[in-house]
């Protein structure tokens, strides 16, 4: 991928959990479309398009800490800034 494609893609891997080393508040700014198996998802806390899978919330479950708990789902990720429109490239595994 040349520098340019890259800059309109998301990162391999990201997070929403402040915690997280794969969080990027300047990525999430830009807000990130997911489609996870063929359908758009808002509810992704996590994904890695190379290792093919997102983290979502299981309900409203917390562990000791108040953290939310969350399953780790495997399937082809794809991801998007979605403030570029709706011709945004697309990162996705290959």
């Amino acid at each position: 991928m040349s520098e340019e494609t890259t800059s309109q893609t998301p990162p391999d891997r990201l997070s929403v959990n402040p915690k997280s080393e794969h969080f990027q508040v300047e990525v999430l700014k830009r807000g990130v479309g997911i489609r996870f198996k063929g359908k758009q998802r808002t509810d992704i806390e996590e994904y890695s398009i190379s290792e093919g899978w997102v983290r979502v919330q299981a309900g409203k479950t917390v562990d000791r800490r108040g953290n939310p708990l969350t399953l780790k789902l495997t399937g082809p990720v794809e991801a998007w800034y979605e403030d570029l429109g709706d011709d945004a490239p697309v990162a996705k595994a290959d």
